[in-house]
């Protein structure tokens, strides 16, 4: 067994986890842009303090839950590495040429931005205490057994029950990532219940230029999410990079055509949300299509997920900001649809049905798993510490009522606006009379203690007629 250190590898490696790291906070801005003025500060902490926590959970024993000694094909051995002791620098992988800690920390990333992910079903609504601990409780008791289930050794990975009938893949996380967050984010969408004014209050994206930069950032991080995997800077890194561009690419174009058919126009909205569908279709099977099936692969998950996410209006579940429709349809898209397109035992490809029917079996036992285990957390959470927050502090805003500052500061620049128009007017006297300052700011919510007046909300704005169908 090799134990020599390869720095090509560690150096790829450390770099491929700073741009996983870097997908949070990038998150943050896509998911903060989502939603109303009023709630941007908020929906932004939720993705930043899921680093904080989960770093924190993922040292102390995450880490040894997801790669520990196998117990029953569950879950790793909390003990093995608690705290990640004796996980210096000198401990090398087996294999692999990289120290222990540079994989370790490159796992964690991966365990952040899977519980951030989550956030996006409950925006707007919740507090943020019960989040963060719904969050430590998440990574150790859903992620880390999942993670050990599919990468370490367990019952979902090539070692366990289903391999005798073929090899499952998941090469970055289709199943443990995106199926998992997306199943935690429907389980806590329908436990914590939707937003006052869901389905017949206009709740539009506040800030679009946000969206598509965070859109941006996610897809840049995401090359480090994929090429990473691969272990260290090779062809299979080549290969996940490349594949990672043109299924990303498909999938934009799939989500435009769905919207150019359905709705007569194409959005930004649309375009970025198909950047995150190709990305979360291409996680799993990244190492294993062709960058032609890689295509294939990204327009079905382009035409999948822009349809799947107008279901919650018809179903009347509030996932905010569509983690449902895109990442668990998309990882189901790109989990089942390496059976169908993989190089090596897609059915497409004349490998037959084997493949097909374990990757399908993988999807549905991680879909049951997280669903059972989330609730669990859920309902613990809702009867301890309670979801919601007032359904007056809701509706005037929750980063005015719980944070005590707001995203913007509307207040401040109609009073420079005031003070410039009075400037001019006398100036010129009655022949330059100064311009209507607008509307008054409203007034801070009735019993609040803070003295600062609620920011005005674009969202609330008299709003253009809803599009049929169309998604937010």
């Amino acid at each position: 067994m090799d134990f020599t250190l390869d720095t090509g590898a560690t150096a790829w490696i450390l770099t491929s986890a700073a741009l996983v790291l870097l997908m949070t906070p990038g998150l943050s801005l896509f998911y903060g842009g989502m939603v109303r003025a009023r709630t941007v500060l908020n929906m932004m902490l939720m993705s930043f303090s899921a680093i904080a926590v989960v770093a924190i959970a993922w040292t102390v024993a995450g880490y040894s839950i997801a790669f520990g000694t196998d117990v029953g094909g569950l879950f790793g051995s909390p003990l093995d590495f608690l705290g990640l002791a004796g996980t210096d620098e000198q401990s090398i992988l087996a294999g692999s040429g990289v120290p222990f800690l540079v994989a370790a920390g490159f796992q964690m990333t991966f365990a952040i931005i899977s519980t951030a992910l989550i956030s996006g079903a409950i925006a707007d609504r919740v507090k943020l205490g019960t989040w963060l601990v719904f969050a430590a409780l998440w990574v150790l008791i859903v992620y880390a057994p999942l993670a050990h289930m599919v990468w370490g050794g367990g019952l979902l990975s090539g070692d366990g029950p289903f391999a005798a009938i073929a090899e499952p893949v998941d090469f970055a996380g289709g199943t443990v990532v995106h199926i998992n967050a997306g199943v935690a984010g429907l389980v806590l969408a329908l436990v914590v219940g939707a937003r006052k004014g869901f389905g017949k209050e206009p709740m539009k994206p506040h800030n679009l230029p946000l969206v598509m930069l965070g859109a941006a950032l996610l897809w840049f991080g995401w090359f480090g999410f994929n090429g990473g995997s691969a272990g260290t800077a090779d062809g299979t890194a080549g290969l996940a990079w490349v594949n990672t561009t043109v299924a990303t690419a498909g999938a934009m174009l799939g989500w435009a055509l769905v919207e150019r058919i359905r709705d007569k126009h194409v959005t930004s909205l649309g375009m970025a949300s198909g950047v995150v569908a190709g990305l979360v279709a291409i996680t799993p099977a990244a190492a294993a299509l062709t960058p032609l099936t890689s295509i294939v692969l990204g327009l079905a998950a382009g035409l999948a997920c822009a349809l799947a996410v107008g279901l919650k209006y018809r179903f009347g579940i509030d996932d905010s900001l569509d983690v449902v429709g895109v990442h668990l349809v998309g990882g189901l898209v790109g989990t089942i649809g390496i059976g169908f397109l993989a190089v090596d035992g897609g059915l497409l490809l004349g490998g037959g049905a084997s493949l097909l029917l374990v990757q399908t079996l993988v999807a549905i036992v991680a879909m049951l798993i997280s669903a059972v285990l989330t609730l669990a957390i859920a309902l613990v959470l809702k009867y301890t510490m309670g979801w919601r927050i007032p359904e007056a502090d809701e509706r005037a805003g929750i980063d005015i009522t719980h944070h005590a500052e707001a995203g913007y500061d509307l207040v401040g620049a109609l009073a420079s606006r005031r003070e410039r128009s009075s400037s001019a007017g006398s100036v010129g006297g009655a022949a330059f009379p100064p311009a209507d300052p607008g509307p008054e700011p409203r007034n801070q919510v009735p019993g609040r203690p803070h003295e600062a007046p609620a920011p005005a909300d674009p969202a609330e704005e008299p709003a253009r007629p809803a599009v049929a169908g169309e998604p937010r």
